[in-house]
């Protein structure tokens, strides 16, 4: 059966097993038709549908304009489409199982520009080289580069940190380790920190957390939080900046460079793909692009 035929019959089943409303019945038709379009302008078959499809056609739908709430209808929707298929043995697997839709309402991630990220991490080098400022540009040199959430960074420990190997082990939500790879920027400037200052940090009860303050502690989330909006207003960045903006100009920076989602759902440590996909919206032609690009029948 080809893709109309399919969807036809999944209608059929809504209506005649599951006596589904009329009004109901019209939302699922016009969802699968407009994901039949899409299908056919692909040139691919049901049978060869992948997430890799499935998130060029969010993209489409985002684009087009559709709103949150008719986006999670429309992912609903071709949940229960696929689900049915694989329960009358026309699929082997559903290929969005484990997609979720976003939350209607959900607020889209605020993120920096790039010539803000530049500003930002530039603004310690123009005021004076106290221990603290050097610190404070490993640290956020370090968030760009890496996507670690504020936690995160006042938890590292010095043994977390494998300068030669040029990657950190976090322990992230839930007590799940990740090995997150460092920029080789941000590694320098954190040997900088470590030799050069964290030793005047240290006073006589020894500590292994990597980013002191002057009383030899690990900086607090506060500290972290009201060292980021400093260096922010020093940037000429009016609006109030958190470490998590730090972390979404990470995700989003990188798929606008093309990197795969996948791999930024790894580097940032979600257990759900769905919850890296709220940074799609910011790249959809890149996103567009590299479809195109890679997949064989782009």
């Amino acid at each position: 059966m080809d893709n109309d035929a399919l969807a036809e019959s999944f209608i059929f089943h809504l209506s005649t097993e599951r006596r589904l409303s009329t009004n109901t019945l019209e939302s699922y038709s016009a969802d699968l038709k407009r994901f039949v379009q899409f299908m056919e302008d692909e040139g691919v078959g049901l049978d060869a549908f992948t997430r890799s499809h499935f998130l060029a056609y969010l993209t489409l739908l985002r684009d087009g304009g559709l709103s949150a709430r008719s986006t999670s209808r429309h992912i609903s929707s071709l949940r229960s489409f696929f689900r049915f298929l694989v329960r009358e043995g026309r699929l082997a697997a559903n290929p969005i199982a484990e997609v979720r839709a976003q939350r209607p309402g959900r607020p889209l991630p605020k993120f920096l520009t790039v010539n803000q990220v530049t500003a930002l991490l530039a603004a310690p080098d123009r005021a004076r080289a106290t221990p603290e400022n050097v610190r404070d540009k490993a640290i956020l040199t370090l968030m760009y580069a890496s996507g670690l959430r504020a936690t995160e960074v006042v938890s590292l420990r010095m043994e977390n940190v494998d300068p030669d190997a040029g990657f950190l082990r976090i322990m992230g939500k839930g007590r799940k380790e990740r090995v997150v790879p460092v920029a080789e920027t941000a590694l320098d400037l954190l040997k900088e920190y470590i030799e050069a200052v964290r030793p005047g940090f240290i006073k006589e009860k020894a500590t292994n957390a990597l980013f002191l303050s002057r009383q030899g502690r690990a900086i607090t989330r506060q500290t972290l939080w009201n060292r980021i909006r400093y260096w922010a207003l020093m940037a000429g960045i009016q609006e109030k900046i958190s470490p998590h903006v730090l972390r979404h100009s990470f995700a989003s920076h990188l798929l606008a460079g093309g990197a795969d989602l996948r791999a930024v759902q790894v580097m940032l440590g979600h257990s759900d793909i769905a919850t890296t996909q709220i940074y799609t919206h910011i790249t959809p032609e890149r996103l567009r692009e590299t479809h195109r690009k890679h997949h064989p029948r782009g």
